[in-house]
Formats: C-alpha cells, structure tokens, sequence
C-alpha cells in the first residue's frame, strides 16, 4: 500500500482542528488576522460587506479542473468556514495527498461572504437581506460581489456551503448531520447532465461517509427555488452542490458535525478531482434519504399547569442563537414553539413531568418567548 492510499484511507484519523478556531463562533477580525498572518500568499481581498468589510477569497491548488466554493453567505452558519480552516491544516499534515489533490484542481474558496452577520451571528446581512434570495434583485453588496466572481472565469464545480437547524433527521430518529443537493434548474426537476455530475460528486461523498455516520447523512428537498443563489448557478450552466452541516447528538457547538464536514469537504474535493466531470454512479444519489422535519430540541411531557381546571399538555422548545457582547463563544436561549399535543415531533432531549411541579409567574407558557418555567419534584 502507497503512503498516498494509507492517508486516503484514514482521512478521518488524519483530521485535526485548527487550534485558532475553537468556538463555533468566529470574530470576522480574528478570521482576518489568521489569513493575513498564515495564509496572505493565497488570498485576495474581492469585494467590501454593506458596513465595509474586507471580503478574502483564497486560492490554492494548480490544477486545471477549477472549482468555487463560498462560505457563511448566512452568518449563522460557521461550520464551512471552519471546514476550510480545517482541511488546511489536516492537509498539511500529509503533504503527498495535499499534492495529489491540489495538483489536479484549483480551488477558490470565498471566506464570510457575509461578514456583517457572521459578526453579529444572524442569518442575514448588515441591510436585513438574505443573500441567498437575491440571486435576481441584486440588492445586496455580497451577492453581486459573488457573482462578478463567477462571471471572471469558467468554473467546473461550485460548493454551496450551508449550515441546517436541529428539527431534521434522516429517518425520524437520527439527525441529518450532513445533507447534500443537487440543485433543481426547473420546477420540474428535471434530471439534467449537470444534476447528474452533483449527484455522482454526493454519492461518491455518501460512500465514503456513510460508515463513519450512518444514518445521519440526509438529502435536501430539491424544490427549486427561483431566487436562490445554487439553483440559478446550475441554471446557467455551472454544476453547483449544496452542503448542509447538521445536528450531532449533545454536540450543538457542532464539534462533531464540523469533523464531518471538514472530511465531506476533503471527499467533494477529492471526486471532483476524479471524476473529472463524468456522472458515474449518480443513481447512489437517490439511494440517500430527504430529510425530515421531526425534532424539536426539547419537549416536556406531560405537564400539569397551574389552571383551576386539570390541564395537561407537552411542551416543545427550541434553542435560539445568540451572539451576547462580551462572550467568545454563541449563547443557546430555549423558547416556546408549540404548547398542546405534540406527540408528532420528538425532543432530542424529552422530559417526562408527570407527578412534577411546574413553577412559573404565567398559568400558561407564551409561544415564541423565552422559555421561563422550571420544572420540579
């Protein structure tokens, strides 16, 4: 066995964290910092955010299949970003597959393409406007910005890089750790050559992953959506794949689901490298299961409320994100979502109150606000 096929083998003992990058939440400075002081020979500043940020695309690799991907277009959503920083660093470790990849492509990787929300840790950016519907209005800086990329050279592949909420899982029990798309260029959905070259880069992806997360890697609706940034790039003629980085059971700093994505990242980069365009293989595609929305992150069972009259019901809350001044890491606030029967979602935390006591200043828990019961023997 060559060591280049022993690394190949074992990316996933390979794999190492960037130290730099600890928390989920990354300060759009401190990302700043680390590439002009470790990486300013591959990077270029492309464009400015809505409040004036510096916009940094990294280019490595010399090969002549050329590949775009872009992270945090939502600002919520780090785990991409880490992936990158991450598969750099494990790279690095093994020089004779760094070569063998990076001798076949070229990869430019755009880095918070929403820095003004990854700052403030919101989906959308500085002027409230989602990116990643402004495909045609053009009302935001970043995605025209994007787009003037695009238009600069011919690109075989680009990477969508996203992240995804709690509530999905594979098949109602685990989560969607991982999901992929091959984007829809109709309303018909239509299975078209360049689905087929997405599909064959996911399944090869799939195959690798699926033994080290079984059940847990999942696939996105392919609904087309006419004002998405993925569905019109494959539209026009460029192969464009979505990545969703998911739950992880106890993990929602997504430790976990950023190993994974950092190895989904290696394997996409890997394939296309390969498969050089051909569409072997694309039927595993659909042998991967759409997501489903079942979860919330906690549901209290059987609550007794405080009301003259006997009522019991369930409880359901869900974490919300917060980036609070003064503190490194994201805060996770639980608030209402559902109060009555909800024996049609599970909790990846459930709680049984039966015989338990429920303290609050409300008779009633308040849907969509910060969850302020306890519950208590």
């Amino acid at each position: 066995m060559t060591l280049v096929n022993y690394y190949t083998m074992n990316f996933e003992h390979l794999y190492q964290q960037n130290p730099d990058f600890p928390n989920r939440y990354i300060s759009p400075e401190k990302l700043f910092f680390y590439l002009h002081t470790n990486l300013s020979n591959y990077i270029c500043e492309i464009g400015r955010s809505y409040l004036d940020k510096p916009i940094y695309q990294l280019t490595i690799g010399n090969g002549d299949i050329s590949i775009l991907a872009w992270s945090q277009m939502h600002g919520n959503e780090s785990n991409a970003t880490h992936a990158m920083l991450d598969l750099l660093i494990t790279l690095d470790k093994a020089p004779e597959l760094k070569d063998e990849l990076l001798n076949k492509i070229t990869l430019d990787f755009i880095f918070m393409l929403n820095p003004d929300g990854s700052e403030k840790w919101t989906r959308l950016n500085a002027s409230d406007i989602d990116l990643n519907r402004d495909f045609h209005n053009e009302a935001s800086k970043e995605i025209k910005i994007l787009k003037q990329v695009v238009a600069k050279k011919k690109y075989h592949y680009a990477l969508n890089l996203h992240e995804q909420r709690t509530i999905f899982t594979t098949d109602g029990i685990h989560p969607a750790t991982l999901s992929f798309l091959a984007p829809s260029e109709n309303v018909e959905r239509t299975i078209t050559e360049n689905r087929k070259k997405c599909m064959a880069v996911i399944a090869n992806v799939y195959n690798h992953l699926k033994e080290m997360i079984p059940n847990q890697i999942g696939r996105y609706s392919d609904e087309f959506y006419p004002a998405s940034t993925g569905d019109n790039f494959i539209k026009a003629g460029m192969p464009t794949i979505l990545f969703e980085g998911g739950h992880f059971v106890n993990d929602y700093t997504r430790k976990d689901t950023r190993k994974y994505y950092t190895i989904a990242l290696y394997y996409a980069l890997k394939a296309i490298s390969e498969i050089d365009s051909d569409t072997e293989g694309w039927e595993t595609y659909f042998e991967i299961p759409e997501n489903k929305e079942t979860h919330y992150d906690i549901i209290y069972r059987n609550v007794k409320l405080n009301t003259d009259h006997e009522c019991i019901l369930d409880i359901a809350v869900q974490y919300r994100e917060l980036k609070e001044e003064g503190k490194d890491e994201i805060s996770f606030v639980p608030f209402v979502m559902e109060v009555g029967d909800v024996k049609g979602r599970k909790g990846w935390l459930e709680i049984d109150c039966t015989g338990k006591k429920f303290i609050s200043l409300t008779k009633y828990p308040k849907l969509d606000t910060e969850v302020n019961f306890t519950i208590e023997d």
